[in-house]
């Protein structure tokens, strides 16, 4: 093929990453003209503070509309926005390289977690990051912090809040990594499922662009996201869920640790294992089951209205 045109919003994170793709792309299939198509999305038109929409759908639908139209030929999505169920038409053609799954925090000061004084005031506009920092320190005074990633670290200085937490794989694509005080080890915060995992679609049935985005496919990267979506799937988890997982590999060792937690972090139940031999999508199934039996079908039950 001669032309890919790939969708991507507008924000600095989505354009980062989208030049990922295209950058990777154009290593693989030599002589691929990537024309990168900006897509403002109902999610980027509302105030973060305001939004009442699907937080996964408002940023992904319509580009997936887009791309099932033929506007454009693939789309770049962080794969922790992804539903879990596939859209019909679609589907992920490639995962590339994983970047760091961890979350990261920034603070005010340059403190690390440990250090930061007693009542602080960090920011995230995510129960599972608020739920795990609580466990690990229920001094702490957790407020809900909306935006895209500098929107977050300038609302940081605004409100003068002692620190932030943030996906270590965004600021790094930002080149704002140096701005970490503190990384967040996986048995201390477990990420979100599909957390520094990019996801690029394409039509289903469209060959020629699936072998040629295929070609960015890292097959270490995909095995942990199926594993982690199929966690995800298993309990029912989305963003408004305090749920996370992270699956890493080694080899043919497959390892998956899940959480599962109460908004104020009073109630947790985190869970690990290890597979070399099933598949990663019967052990993120299995890790679901075995956690909501533990007592997070009861936690989550409680979240219903």
């Amino acid at each position: 093929m001669a032309k890919l045109r790939v969708g991507a919003r507008g924000s600095r994170l989505s354009r980062a990453q989208t030049q990922i793709v295209a950058d990777l792309l154009s290593s693989r299939v030599p002589g691929l003209e990537i024309e990168i198509v900006p897509i403002k999305t109902r999610g980027d038109g509302v105030p973060p503070e305001k939004r009442d929409v699907d937080g996964k759908t408002a940023f992904t639908g319509e580009i997936e509309d887009l791309l099932l139209s033929g506007y454009v030929d693939a789309a770049v999505h962080s794969m922790k926005d992804l539903p879990v169920e596939e859209r019909e038409g679609l589907i992920i053609a490639a995962t590339p390289p994983r970047g760091d799954p961890r979350d990261a925090l920034i603070s005010t000061g340059g403190q690390d977690f440990r250090g930061l004084r007693k009542g602080a005031t960090l920011g995230t506009s995510s129960l599972r990051r608020r739920a795990q920092l609580l466990a690990l320190r229920s001094d702490l005074t957790v407020i809900d912090l909306h935006g895209n990633v500098e929107t977050r670290i300038r609302k940081m200085v605004e409100l003068r809040l002692d620190a932030v937490v943030l996906a270590a794989a965004g600021l790094d694509r930002i080149s704002e990594s140096a701005r970490v005080s503190h990384l967040f080890s996986l048995q201390e915060v477990i990420p979100a499922a599909g957390q520094a995992t990019l996801a690029v679609q394409v039509r289903r049935g469209d060959s020629e662009t699936e072998k040629a985005v295929a070609s960015i496919d890292d097959a270490s990267a995909r095995r942990e996201a199926v594993c982690e979506r199929a966690f995800t799937k298993r309990v029912g988890g989305d963003c408004f869920v305090p749920v996370g997982a992270c699956a890493r590999g080694d080899g043919t060792t497959l390892t998956v640790s899940g959480v599962i937690a109460s908004p104020d972090g009073r109630e947790l139940i985190r869970r690990t294992l290890t597979s070399t031999s099933g598949g990663p999508e019967a052990l993120g199934s299995k890790l679901g089951e075995e956690m909501l039996s533990l007592g997070g079908e009861r936690i989550l039950r409680g979240l219903l209205p």
